[in-house]
């Protein structure tokens, strides 16, 4: 990001290249892109329906006349050259895709996007002399970000910061969840975002031992975990951070949670850097929380990466098979859930870089939340 605070510009233009480099591989000719996140990536058009026929010689965009003027537009704004057409039905579109596919070719089909009612479909029209199931084609060039979306990810993750450096005081003033929830997400579009990147999670007391609690009217008072997992949404791309919050005094369980969480989170993020099975980061983070005899009440994965999706590759679990390298963004969040006390989760979004790795999300680990003034 400049000294200005001016975002660097994306390579859209330079996605379809590196696509192509991996269809030979992928053993297909072709291939149709019907994932919208993918279109989007590839093309820079953000509407609601459209298809993506990626050849070696072009690019065709099929959508509806919704979006006759938004697609072109967008994507020469991208940088991108495509062909767009518009079709009134999916038929039409149909007609149009198929007649772009080179006779012959072997045509690849996104396998986690395409219905039964599609397949169907593309096997009734001409689309190739074979239709081949794929898997992450796209999604694996996704994982690493340029320079203009680790901009994007950067000032989600800083206006995410902000808010809650103006929202966590508010927690000593006995709020509902619900009212901490409202209150961050409308401090994070005031500050500049989009919109949130999912629902805030506001999970405090014994809510807190449920790691996807959605805030309810339950008020906070001295003596609670709060539990704060939130993000922050800047042109597509996505933050994610969960902070956890003593109020008032604590009991010791509670209180060792909240330590053991804390080494366990800085020990995956230590070990977090290019070369380094995702596994392993899980690992660091689990060790850490078995030595406390918690093992068992640290029950999901330890983080996954963030981009145009928040919940995206590469995925960093106990069953990983991901190497994490220069540019992928991933996050870290370890945590302990105990029915009688609540629950604590610590979590940062972090680039790994060629030495290591760097957080976005820099809000302090501090458990008290700052009094105003």
């Amino acid at each position: 990001m400049s000294p200005d605070g001016v975002l660097a510009p994306m390579a859209v233009a330079d996605r379809a290249p590196r696509l192509r480099e991996a269809l030979a591989a992928a053993e297909v000719d072709a291939l149709l892109v019907t994932d919208l996140t993918n279109v989007r990536y590839l093309t820079g058009f953000t509407g609601s329906a459209g298809r993506l026929l990626v050849t070696a010689e072009a690019l065709v965009l099929t959508t509806d006349g919704r979006y006759a003027d938004q697609a072109p537009a967008q994507a020469a704004a991208a940088g991108v050259d495509v062909e767009v057409a518009v079709g009134a039905t999916l038929a039409d579109q149909d007609r149009t895709l198929a007649a772009a596919v080179p006779s012959g070719a072997r045509l690849g089909l996104e396998a986690a996007s395409v219905t039964w009612a599609d397949l169907r479909r593309y096997e009734r029209e001409p689309f190739g002399s074979e239709l081949v199931p794929t898997e992450g084609l796209v999604e694996a060039a996704r994982a690493v970000k340029d320079v203009g979306e680790i901009d994007r990810l950067a000032r989600a993750a800083a206006i995410a910061d902000a808010a809650l450096t103006e929202v966590a005081p508010r927690l000593l003033d006995r709020p509902t969840e619900t009212e901490v929830g409202l209150e961050l997400d409308f401090t994070m579009r005031r500050l500049g975002a989009d919109d949130v990147s999912f629902e805030t999670i506001v999970a405090s007391g014994p809510n807190g031992a449920l790691p996807h609690h959605r805030p309810d009217d339950r008020t906070i008072v001295p003596g609670d975990l709060v539990v704060i997992d939130f993000g922050a949404l800047v042109e597509g791309y996505h933050s994610d951070m969960t902070r956890t919050f003593t109020i008032g005094d604590v009991d010791a369980t509670q209180r060792r949670m909240y330590d053991v969480v804390l080494e366990a989170q800085a020990a995956g993020v230590a070990v977090a850097g290019p070369g380094v099975a995702t596994r392993d980061v899980d690992a660091a983070c689990r060790e850490v929380i078995a030595a406390a005899g918690w093992e068992d009440a640290f029950t999901h994965g330890t983080g996954h990466g963030v981009g145009l999706v928040i919940h995206e590759d590469p995925r960093v679990g106990r069953s990983s098979t991901a190497t994490l390298a220069p540019g992928h963004v991933v996050t870290v969040e370890p945590g302990v859930y105990l029915v009688d006390h609540g629950g604590v989760r610590i979590e940062d979004t972090i680039l790994v870089t060629d030495g290591g790795c760097r957080p976005l999300t820099l809000f302090p680990k501090d458990p008290t939340p700052a009094a105003p003034g």
